[in-house]
């Protein structure tokens, strides 16, 4: 199954399916013969994990490289040991990059394949639920110390090969960390596919067929609304409900000591406050979410070790913030997303609440 990604300066495809490593190399073929380098970037976890089946199955012949696990390889130092690295290997403009790991790896690959000799290829492999949506619509980038995902660049894949069989070996933390982002797609596209979540009683509840279903919904989703708004300008800043607040306690709590999809989780809640005061989504249902989203195991004991300040100043570095306004994705009503400008004051609020429900749960 394939899903065409289409943006004003490039059309690709997403291919989904179970191992279909081998076919992916089969169908590139003519295209890999071209490149003088192939280079795949990996992290020492997932090349533990699936070195076997990728050396079974991608039958050409390429050069390694190593990095960090999670967001730990989205530095400068990382960014700058893969331009050496390739710089030493005589790569040149007709080489070509595969990205094959989480949503880190494909960020500071993504990000390294934009500025090596100004853009080679590169191409998305990931292997997390999470990477369902950062490897499809181009944006890569590393972090700063003073906020995420702060230097980067719009830079599009050649394709993304979404092979299934890496997602067998994923840990309850990462299914739990991707699905914040599977939700966030039902959320702001689709009441009824919401309603699904919501009847949830536990992660286990979950079955493979019925993940697998939502991964290629979400795919979809992104898909759409990247062509609508390849840049950011408009309608792709519905892709970041959840992630003002979400990035804030990310960046808070410490990259790499609270998962990705665990933050935007947690930033979920104040947003859907904010949709019951701003939009017409009924009033009690931030809690709901919220109570789906305990159900389901998010930590959001990681709110308490936050100062609002804290999260304050993080949030008026996000990229989302303009003129020190804030920029908020909030609902009308589920599945119907618009941007709307909050005060520090309302986002007080909404923070204060959210603790108030985390020490209630905390003292029960």
């Amino acid at each position: 199954m394939s899903i065409q990604v289409k943006t004003k300066d490039s059309v690709y495809e997403v291919f989904l399916g179970e191992n279909i490593l081998q076919s992916f190399c089969e169908r590139r073929a003519a295209d890999f013969k071209k490149y003088d380098q192939l280079v795949i970037i990996t992290d020492e976890h997932v090349w533990r994990l699936h070195e076997d089946y990728v050396r079974t199955n991608f039958n050409l012949s390429f050069k390694l490289y190593i990095v960090p696990n999670g967001e730990a390889c989205k530095t400068f130092e990382s960014y700058f040991q893969v331009q050496t690295f390739l710089l030493e290997e005589n790569c040149s403009r007709n080489s070509a990059l595969i990205a094959l790991g989480g949503g880190a790896v494909g960020d500071l690959t993504g990000f390294v394949a934009a500025t090596f000799m100004r853009g080679i290829p590169f191409y998305q492999i990931p292997t997390t639920i999470l990477a369902h949506d950062s490897a499809v619509g181009g944006k890569t980038a590393i972090n700063h110390p003073n906020g995420k995902n702060m230097i980067g660049a719009f830079y599009q894949p050649t394709e993304v090969l979404y092979d299934f069989h890496f997602l067998k070996t994923l840990p309850e933390a990462e299914v739990r960390s991707g699905l914040a982002e599977v939700i966030k797609h039902a959320i702001i596209s689709d009441a009824s596919w919401m309603d699904e979540f919501i009847a949830l009683p536990n992660l286990k509840a979950i079955n493979n067929k019925e993940l697998l279903l939502w991964l290629e919904k979400g795919i979809r989703v992104k898909a759409r609304i990247v062509e609508l708004d390849e840049k950011e300008q408009s309608y792709r800043k519905f892709l970041n409900f959840g992630h003002t607040y979400g990035h804030a306690i990310e960046a808070s709590v410490g990259y790499g000591k609270i998962t990705h999809g665990e933050a935007v989780m947690i930033g979920m809640i104040p947003a859907l406050m904010l949709s019951e005061l701003h939009g017409n989504v009924e009033e009690g249902y931030a809690k709901k979410v919220y109570d789906l989203a305990k159900r389901l195991g998010y930590n959001f004991e990681h709110v308490l070790q936050c100062s609002f300040e804290s999260l304050s100043k993080f949030m008026q570095k996000d990229k989302k913030t303009t003129n020190g306004e804030l920029h908020f994705a909030l609902l009308q009503e589920i599945g119907n997303p618009f941007v709307q400008i909050i005060s520090v004051k309302e986002i007080k609020r909404c923070d204060e609440q959210l603790r108030q429900w985390v020490k209630e749960a905390t003292n029960d």
